[in-house]
C-alpha cells in the first residue's frame, strides 16, 4: 500500500514538473473551485428550514414592517421570503409570534383567517372532513394557546350546531377552554392576556362571538366575566389615580424641602405635609365667549389706556312707517253666508279710526369666540403645612465656658425665626407650587419648638467625655512629664556617683603606682638589683598608656580602668 502511494506521488511530481505555468494555474483553480463549491453545498444542505408565521402574503407594507418590528421585540429572528411571507426558525416560535399578533390586533384585515390555522388534510366524505377540519382548528387552537408563555396547559372544546334554514332557528356557535396557568404567571389577572385568548379563538373559529366565549382557570373560575371585573377595574383605576396623585404631592414635597433644608438645614426642617385634591375626570366643555370689537388698539407708547372698545357694530339697519285713516271695513264674504269676522271686531265694523306705526330694524354685530377642549385631569386644591424650628445657643461665661445648670445640663438659649423670614417662607412655596387663591389652595408655615431632650443629652454627655477625656489626658501628660523628669534626676545623680567612683579608682591607681615607684627608688638607692618580670614590665606600660588615654579620653579611660580591676 505504501509502495502504491509512493508510486502516485512520483507520479504527480512528474506529471507538475512536465507541465507549464499555465496549466498548474489552471488546476489549481478547479481544486479551489470544487473545494468552494462542496463548502457552500454543506453550507446551504446544513442551513435549517424556517417556518411561515402567516401562510398568507402580507401586501401591505406598513402592516408588514409592523409585524416584524413587533417580532424584532420578542428578540426572534426573522426573515421576509419574496412574496411578503414572514418566516421564523421553528414551528413553536411561529405559533408563540402568531399568538401575539392575533392579541395585539396586528394581523391584517385582508388576511384570510384560516390560513393561520391551516393543515392540510386528505378526507374522503363530507362528514370526515368537516370532523377532520374541528379537529384540527381544536388541535391548532390548543397549540396556540399552549405556546402562550403564562399558560401551562391548555384544553379546548368548541361546538358548531348543524346550520338550520332559518337564522332564527340557528344555534350560535360556543367554545370552552380551560387554561392552567404556569407557576407566577399573573394570566388570570392580566385582562388583555384573557382578550388574546378570546381574539383566538374569534380568528380560529366562524361565526363565534365573544359572549360564547368562556375562559376558566383549573379551579372553575371564570377568567372573562369582564362585565362582572367592572368594579375590580374600577378599583384598579382609583388606585392607580392615587398613586399619580402621591406621585405628585412627592414630587412637590421633595422640591419644597430641599430649598428649605438649604435655606435653614435639614435639622430644623423636617416636617412638610402637603397634600393634592385633584379631579381625575376627563370633560369635553365647550366654551362660546361673547367680548367687545376693539376699534383702535392701545397704544404701548402712551402712560394711558388709549384703546377704543365698543359692545358691537351696526351691520344693517332697516326702517319702515305705516300711517293709515279712515273707516274700518270687515268684509263679510259672499252674499247669504255669515262671514268669520269674530264678534268684537264685528262690533267696530263702519267706526272711524287712525292707525301709525313706525319701525326700526339694527343688526349688530358681536365679537363671538367658541373653544372646544378636552379637560385632562387638573389641580382641584394644593395645600401646605411647614414647621421650622427655630436655633438654640450655649450660654457661656466671663472665662467662655459654658454655663452649667444644677441638674448638670448645659444651659441652651431659644432664638426664634423671625416673623418676616416666616412670610418670605409663605411666598417661596407659593411660587413653588404655584399657589392660586381662587382654587382655595393654602400654605401655612409655624415656628414651632421641636422636643430636642434626647439631642441636648447626648450632647451634654459628649461635651463632658470631651472635658473629661481632657483631664485624663492632663493628668497623663503631667505623668509622663513627671517620670521624665525623675528618670533625668536620677540619670544625673548615677552620673555623678559614676564620676566620683571614677575619680576615687584613679586616685587609688595613682596611690598604688607612686607607692611602687617609691620601692623601685628605694631599692635602686639600696643597691638591691631588682628584676621586673615580663608580667610587670606589660602591667607598667598599660598604665602609662591608660594615663595618657586618661589625659585625652577620660570616659574611654574610666571604660579601661574599670574593665582592668575586674580582670584582677
Amino acid at each position: 500500500m505504501n509502495e502504491w502511494i509512493k508510486r502516485i506521488i512520483t507520479q504527480i511530481r512528474t506529471l507538475w514538473g512536465k507541465w507549464s505555468v499555465l496549466q498548474r494555474i489552471i488546476l489549481i483553480g478547479i481544486v479551489l473551485a470544487a473545494i468552494t463549491g462542496i463548502i457552500v453545498l454543506v453550507r446551504v444542505s446544513a442551513a435549517p428550514s424556517l417556518v411561515p408565521v402567516i401562510d398568507a402574503p402580507i401586501r401591505d407594507e406598513d402592516a408588514l414592517d409592523r409585524i416584524v418590528a413587533r417580532i424584532n421585540q420578542e428578540g426572534v429572528k426573522t426573515s421576509v421570503a419574496p412574496g411578503g411571507i414572514v418566516m421564523v426558525s421553528d414551528d413553536r416560535t411561529a405559533r408563540r409570534i402568531r399568538s401575539i399578533l392575533i392579541r395585539e390586533d396586528l394581523i391584517p384585515s385582508g388576511t384570510d383567517p384560516w390560513a393561520i390555522f391551516d393543515r392540510d388534510r386528505w378526507t374522503i366524505t363530507d362528514f370526515e372532513r368537516n370532523v377532520n377540519l374541528r379537529r384540527a382548528i381544536t388541535a391548532m387552537i390548543t397549540d396556540h394557546i399552549k405556546a402562550l408563555d403564562d399558560v401551562d396547559s391548555a384544553d379546548v372544546t368548541i361546538v358548531s350546531p348543524e346550520r338550520e334554514l332559518f337564522a332564527a332557528d340557528q344555534n350560535p356557535v360556543t367554545a370552552s377552554v380551560i387554561i392552567i396557568p404556569k407557576p407566577g404567571s399573573d394570566i388570570t389577572e392580566n385582562r388583555k392576556k384573557i382578550e388574546g385568548i378570546q381574539k383566538i379563538l374569534r380568528f380560529a373559529v366562524e361565526g363565534l362571538k365573544d359572549e360564547n366565549i368562556v375562559i376558566t382557570d383549573q379551579n372553575g373560575i371564570v377568567l372573562n366575566d369582564f362585565e362582572g371585573m367592572a368594579a375590580i377595574d374600577r378599583q384598579g383605576l382609583i388606585e392607580r389615580q392615587q398613586k399619580y396623585i402621591h406621585q405628585q404631592e412627592a414630587h412637590y414635597r421633595a422640591i419644597i424641602l430641599k430649598s428649605l433644608q438649604e435655606t435653614y438645614s435639614a435639622d430644623r426642617v423636617r416636617d412638610l405635609n402637603i397634600k393634592i385634591d385633584m379631579d381625575m375626570s376627563q370633560r369635553a366643555v365647550n366654551t362660546e365667549e361673547f367680548f367687545p370689537i376693539t376699534i383702535q388698539p392701545d397704544n404701548p407708547n402712551t402712560p394711558y389706556d388709549d384703546s377704543q372698545l365698543v359692545a358691537s357694530i351696526t351691520r344693517s339697519k332697516s326702517t319702515s312707517a305705516t300711517e293709515w285713516e279712515g273707516t274700518g271695513f270687515n268684509p263679510e264674504g259672499p252674499p247669504g253666508v255669515e262671514g268669520q269676522t269674530a264678534p268684537a271686531f264685528r262690533d267696530m265694523s263702519n267706526l272711524y279710526g287712525r292707525v301709525k306705526q313706525e319701525t326700526l330694524t339694527n343688526n349688530e354685530e358681536i365679537n363671538r369666540r367658541s373653544i372646544q377642549e378636552d379637560r385632562s385631569p387638573s389641580i382641584d386644591r394644593v395645600t401646605v403645612s411647614v414647621n421650622i424650628d427655630g436655633q438654640w445657643k450655649i450660654k457661656y461665661d466671663e472665662k467662655r465656658q459654658p454655663l452649667v445648670l444644677s441638674d448638670g445640663s448645659i444651659e441652651r438659649e431659644y432664638i426664634p425665626i423671625p416673623p418676616e423670614d416666616l412670610r418670605s417662607t409663605v411666598v417661596l412655596i407659593q411660587n413653588a407650587i404655584g399657589y392660586n387663591q381662587g382654587r382655595g389652595d393654602a400654605v401655612t408655615v409655624e415656628n414651632i419648638r421641636f422636643d430636642r431632650t434626647r439631642q441636648f443629652a447626648d450632647e451634654d454627655a459628649a461635651y463632658f467625655r470631651s472635658r473629661q477625656f481632657q483631664f485624663t489626658l492632663m493628668l497623663f501628660l503631667l505623668g509622663v512629664a513627671a517620670v521624665l523628669i525623675a528618670f533625668v534626676v536620677i540619670r544625673m545623680i548615677l552620673r555623678e556617683r559614676e564620676r566620683r567612683r571614677r575619680l576615687r579608682e584613679e586616685e587609688l591607681a595613682r596611690q598604688h603606682q607612686m607607692m611602687r615607684e617609691s620601692a623601685l627608688r628605694q631599692a635602686e638607692e639600696e643597691g638591691v638589683d631588682v628584676s621586673m618580670s615580663v608580667e610587670e614590665r606589660k602591667r607598667m606600660e598599660l598604665q602609662e598608656t591608660v594615663i595618657n588615654m586618661a589625659k585625652e579620653h577620660p570616659e574611654d579611660a574610666a571604660q579601661l580602668i574599670r574593665t582592668w580591676l575586674l580582670e584582677e
